[in-house]
């Protein structure tokens, strides 16, 4: 995986290009971490990470401006490798001469801006950790139910997308339907999004395809939705034994995390909207530490003990 240092030029509109701009696209970011060299300054180059971006701040700038000039030329050209993106100059500070001059020999652009160092730093890995994070595609329908994503699953036909389409109606958004692109910024987190060509539709069998941002306007749609459980819909089967009180805790993997899953069956009568939409409700108060079948259990407990001090 890789990023386009010209895409991410486009996409962070308060980084500058000062120098080296006919090389831009020839640049590729491939790792998200961001380096500051401090030890590269003092000469010390054994375990210099150059196919970062090399981010210099306030500390680096004024270290480099206590250097002679013959020293900060051999220091500079030394940090500019074939496999450097760019320099990064943070809070509008002036550029040493020899960094442009030994950069634009190396054909490495040299990039400034007004931010602070912390806020650059935070900000391009968190960008480069979504844009460079291994993707995959699942079958199924993601919505967002009150501030929470909510990934539908079953097999073809089970209502998924008709289900997506009353939620709507109710005030939900709609993220994918059918295809869902996710991929894992961090160890803990799954984002979800639709594939370029299918976003804000649906097919709805019998109708088609219907564009839902057209049809609800823009509050029913969102463009990604971190993944927090999973429902998965099943046809009734009553010989099936469905969990009845919520104590069992399911987890299933989505793009490598574990994520929480419950089973919903689908019947002809049943309101499966407004029971997905009280899943969700009942699995934010678990959250937050609100636990209906605890609460049950507490009280079938002391009910017991109660009727074994009468007997």
């Amino acid at each position: 995986m890789e990023v386009a240092l010209k895409q991410l030029l486009a996409d962070n509109k308060v980084i500058k290009v000062v120098a080296g701009k006919d090389d831009i696209a020839d640049k590729q970011v491939t790792v998200s971490d961001i380096y500051r060299p401090g030890l590269e300054l003092t000469g010390y180059f054994d375990f210099y990470p150059s196919e970062r971006i090399q981010l210099l701040g306030k500390t680096e700038i004024s270290y480099a401006a206590m250097l002679d000039p013959d020293q900060r030329e051999r220091v500079f050209k030394r940090m500019c490798k074939d496999d450097t993106p760019c320099f990064l100059i943070s809070r509008g500070l002036p550029i040493p001469e020899e960094l442009l001059d030994t950069a634009q020999a190396a054909h490495i652009p040299v990039l400034r801006s007004n931010e602070s160092t912390t806020y650059l730093s935070g900000l391009l890995v968190q960008y480069l950790q979504e844009r460079l994070a291994e993707r995959t595609t699942i079958h199924g329908v993601l919505v967002e139910i009150k501030g929470m994503g909510i990934l539908l699953k079953g097999k073809s036909g089970v209502g998924k997308s008709e289900t997506a389409l009353a939620l709507v109606q109710r005030g939900h958004r709609l993220i994918a339907d059918d295809r869902v692109d996710v991929y894992r910024p961090d160890h803990e987190t799954v984002i979800g999004e639709a594939p370029k060509i299918l976003k804000h539709l649906m097919e709805i069998r019998g109708i088609g395809i219907i564009d839902i941002m057209n049809l609800f306007g823009a509050g029913a749609v969102k463009d990604s939705a971190e993944i927090q459980l999973v429902i998965n819909l099943v046809d009734w089967n009553p010989n099936e034994n469905y969990d009845r009180l919520g104590t069992e805790e399911k987890l299933v993997d989505v793009c490598g995390a574990m994520v929480p899953q419950i089973t919903i069956p689908v019947k002809v009568g049943r309101n499966i909207e407004i029971a997905i939409e009280v899943a969700a409700m009942n699995f934010r108060a678990k959250l937050m530490g609100f636990d209906a079948a605890q609460t049950f259990d507490k009280n079938l407990t002391e009910l017991i003990a109660d009727n074994s001090k009468k007997a």
